[in-house]
């Protein structure tokens, strides 16, 4: 939670609550008891930003080299920066290292903001943005009971904790920022709370929380819980892994190390957990994938891959990853079967008997599906490219599953060519995969009036899909083989009790 002036928290046992001062004081409160933070001032953090162009694999040493060559010979100045790390757990190699190409200057918002707007238009590149915190923000809050009895006042975070484990519950959670099923509810938690200054200035709360518990509450938000139990096996081993891959790496400038919305992973705490998903993460407590070489999987997955996994550097460029290879999600060879980089039109027609298309969770409006855009609504999707009116749209290049890689956008005023699955489904709308073809309707003098989408799948396609991980569960597969399809040979390692 952030953006917050004040927060109503329920301890489900006997609570200790850590006040900064001099000396620091200690409150302690019976479970059951309501309890309020409340925001009495603060000051927002001094911050500036940098266009990010790319994020690559720190291995990466050609693709970063190209990337700077590439911005610098447009007349940039460019930074690189190195998140992550590499450490060791009983005796295999965690390595989320990622080199940041950025552009200087530092800006603010909003001359970033129009640096991005400005790209888009030079260059077709939609960018994302690095924050820097030259200054941390600060917060001073009081804690009171729900009657408003003061317990005391802190110069700095507060941390609670329940000594016995019980956790807490805690009121009014805001969830799905920016999306149409947007709201608020009470959730419950494992672990502590911390309370601490966001970047405005104002109160974030913070879940201190362990992995296992971790995924306990974000399972469930990423797979349908009643599914069989060898799917959400599968689906505990890759989340473990995708959460190794990203903590150090995101949310540099923040009080927290994920967020608990898709841009991480969406997590409703002890709330969200089910029996299923629960026992999915003990049976597979402290494994993770690691590749051939040793070394732990980037295991990320996505909802419905439309019959063909992608690879890699195709989605995020970058160097290929082994691990990470675009394969017919059967689960045996189909003679006939149409390639889907050479003729996605057939591919997406083809009867096929993919894994995702089966099952009782397939679901045939994501597998397959079509968008109809009028010209005028293209038109208004592409203006900030400053191509004018769209008289042609050509994919000019496509990855192992048939995605755009890059896509030609010409029109009235001009061509520019769109680069990357994710910016390519922005651009429109944000389409459901960059797996499509486009058909245009032309009135009886040439013109544009629509442009048909036809597509495949639900995500970005690479590694596990979800949906065809429950199609081999309810095959027979065990989540062993059902992993070792969808991350190309790599094996499932034990690396904590």
């Amino acid at each position: 939670m952030e953006n917050r002036r004040e927060v109503t928290f329920v301890p489900a046992g006997r609570v200790r609550l850590f006040l900064q001062g001099e000396p620091e004081k200690v409150v302690e409160a019976p479970g059951g008891t309501a309890l309020v933070v409340r925001w009495l001032d603060g000051t927002p953090a001094d911050r500036r930003f940098r266009v990010q162009t790319s994020e690559l694999a720190w291995a990466d040493k050609e693709g970063i080299a190209a990337e700077r060559a590439s911005w610098e010979g447009r007349g940039f100045q460019v930074r690189l920066e190195q998140l992550g790390q590499v450490y060791g757990i009983a005796g295999k190699i965690l390595d989320n290292r990622k080199v940041l190409v950025l552009l200087e200057p530092a800006l603010t918002s909003a001359e970033a903001t129009a640096r991005q707007t400005e790209l888009v238009r030079s260059f077709g590149t939609r960018t994302t943005l690095a924050e820097e915190v030259r200054t941390a923000a600060r917060v001073r809050l009081r804690l009171d009971m729900a009657d408003g009895t003061p317990l005391g006042s802190s110069e700095g975070p507060i941390r609670a904790e329940t000594p016995g484990g019980e956790g807490f519950e805690v009121r009014s959670v805001e969830f799905a920022v920016g999306y149409p099923n947007h709201g608020f509810e009470t959730r419950e938690y494992r672990g502590g709370l911390a309370f601490s200054a966001d970047a405005s200035g104002t109160i974030a709360v913070v879940n201190l929380v362990t992995l296992e518990d971790l995924l306990r509450g974000l399972v469930p938000s990423e797979i349908f819980a009643a599914a069989p139990a060898e799917a959400l096996k599968a689906q505990a081993v890759t989340a473990r892994g995708e959460v190794l891959a990203k903590v150090g790496t995101r949310h540099l400038a923040d009080p927290y190390l994920l967020c608990s919305e898709q841009h991480c992973a969406v997590y409703r705490g002890r709330t969200g957990e089910t029996p299923t998903t629960n026992a999915a993460v003990e049976a597979t407590r402290g494994l993770a994938l690691f590749s051939t070489e040793g070394r732990l999987v980037d295991s990320v997955y996505s909802a419905v891959c439309g019959g063909h996994t992608e690879d890699n550097e195709v989605v995020w460029g970058g160097v290929p990853d082994p691990s990470l290879r675009g394969r017919p999600d059967v689960l045996e060879p189909v003679p006939g079967m149409p390639d889907p980089r050479r003729a996605p039109d057939r591919f997406l027609a083809f009867d096929l008997p993919a894994a995702c298309r089966r099952g009782r969770f397939a679901q045939p409006t994501k597998y397959r599906w079509e968008k109809r855009f009028t010209a005028q609504q293209l038109d208004a999707l592409v203006e900030p490219l400053g191509v004018g009116s769209v008289r042609h749209l050509q994919p000019l290049e496509r990855g192992a599953s048939g995605r755009v890689r890059l896509l030609l956008v010409s029109g009235t005023r001009g061509a520019t060519e769109l680069r990357g699955e994710l910016t390519i489904r922005r651009q429109f709308g944000m389409l459901n995969s960059a797996l499509f073809t486009v058909t245009e309707d032309r009135d009886g003098r040439g013109n544009p009036v629509a442009f048909l989408f036809r597509g495949g799948g639900w995500g970005h396609g690479v590694g596990l899909c979800q949906t065809g991980a429950i199609g081999r569960a309810e095959s027979g597969q065990d989540y062993r083989a059902i992993l070792r399809h969808y991350f190309n040979g790599a094996e499932v390692v034990h690396i904590y009790e």
